[in-house]
């Protein structure tokens, strides 16, 4: 859980301040008078818990971080924090969706993309990893990138860290996570094979619409688009932060090389 010596008012105004909103815009938006808002955001009055709620809804403030708020306004966490195997129904369904996902590869991670599940077919990609520069914990981005990790494998490198590297960005100033700002600059500090464009040009997907992951296995080279799902409405931080990727073949050589390798892979060898 975040802690913070922070006034409420702070936190308030740097999430309104992170999201670009005025003062005028949010009070609208959450039904308070731009007079109290400022007042909240000075310190001259200590918004109600009821009060916190409509802020954060409204500013789409992750429950980690609502947490810090309510501290720091006198009120106990609102939203609790249990380990993905205490998630019931909600494990299930992650369960579900990557199982169901095979024979293509699909992982759930957290917000720093630490891997937390995976499918058997993501045994093509982690299995020989190094646990090493991956972690512990095991992350994904850095398996990914680092020169020891599968970044040897990726024909389009310099394209896809590019992307990887915006998505990180993105996470770390919609959501401020503890231990992203750190993650972005390790990525950033891995290096780039010289003589890598970073253009893709065969699967026939514009650069401009999609940038699919070229990735060299055992089995052939794979051409892959993935997708990110994450759960509506959630109350526990947890799940809030829990994210699944799910990748699907970007040509038709690709889908029918996932059909065949996956037959290979047993439980065994897949990622826990």
């Amino acid at each position: 859980m975040t802690t913070t010596t922070e006034p409420v008012g702070v936190l308030v105004r740097r999430w309104r301040e992170r999201r670009r909103r005025s003062q005028l815009d949010v009070s609208l938006a959450a039904e308070l008078s731009t007079r109290h808002l400022s007042c909240i955001e000075t310190g001259r009055a200590n918004p109600s818990r009821d009060m916190i709620r409509r802020l954060c809804d409204e500013l789409d403030v992750p429950l980690r971080e609502r947490n810090a708020l309510y501290l720091a306004a006198g009120f106990a966490p609102v939203h609790g924090e249990r380990a993905l195997a205490d998630l019931g129904a909600a494990r299930h369904a992650v369960e579900a969706v990557l199982a169901g996902h095979e024979p293509n590869p699909a992982l759930a991670v957290n917000v720093r993309w630490e891997l937390l599940a995976a499918n058997r077919a993501m045994g093509l990609f982690l299995a020989d990893v190094p646990v090493e520069p991956a972690g512990p914990p095991f992350n994904v981005l850095k398996a990914t990138l680092h020169p020891d990790g599968l970044a040897g494998r990726i024909r389009n490198l310099t394209q896809w860290r590019a992307h990887v590297l915006r998505r990180v960005r993105r996470q770390l100033d919609r959501t401020s996570a503890a231990g992203l700002a750190d993650l972005l600059a390790e990525l950033e500090s891995y290096p780039v094979p010289e003589g890598d464009t970073g253009a893709d040009s065969s699967t026939g997907w514009p650069d401009d619409l999609v940038v699919p992951l070229r990735l060299a296995t055992e089995f052939g080279e794979l051409a892959l688009l993935y997708t990110t799902t994450v759960f509506g409405s959630p109350r526990d931080v947890t799940l809030d932060e829990i994210a699944i990727e799910t990748f699907f073949p970007a040509d038709a050589a690709t889908a029918a090389t996932m059909r065949a390798a996956v037959g290979w892979i047993t439980p065994a060898t897949a990622p826990c």
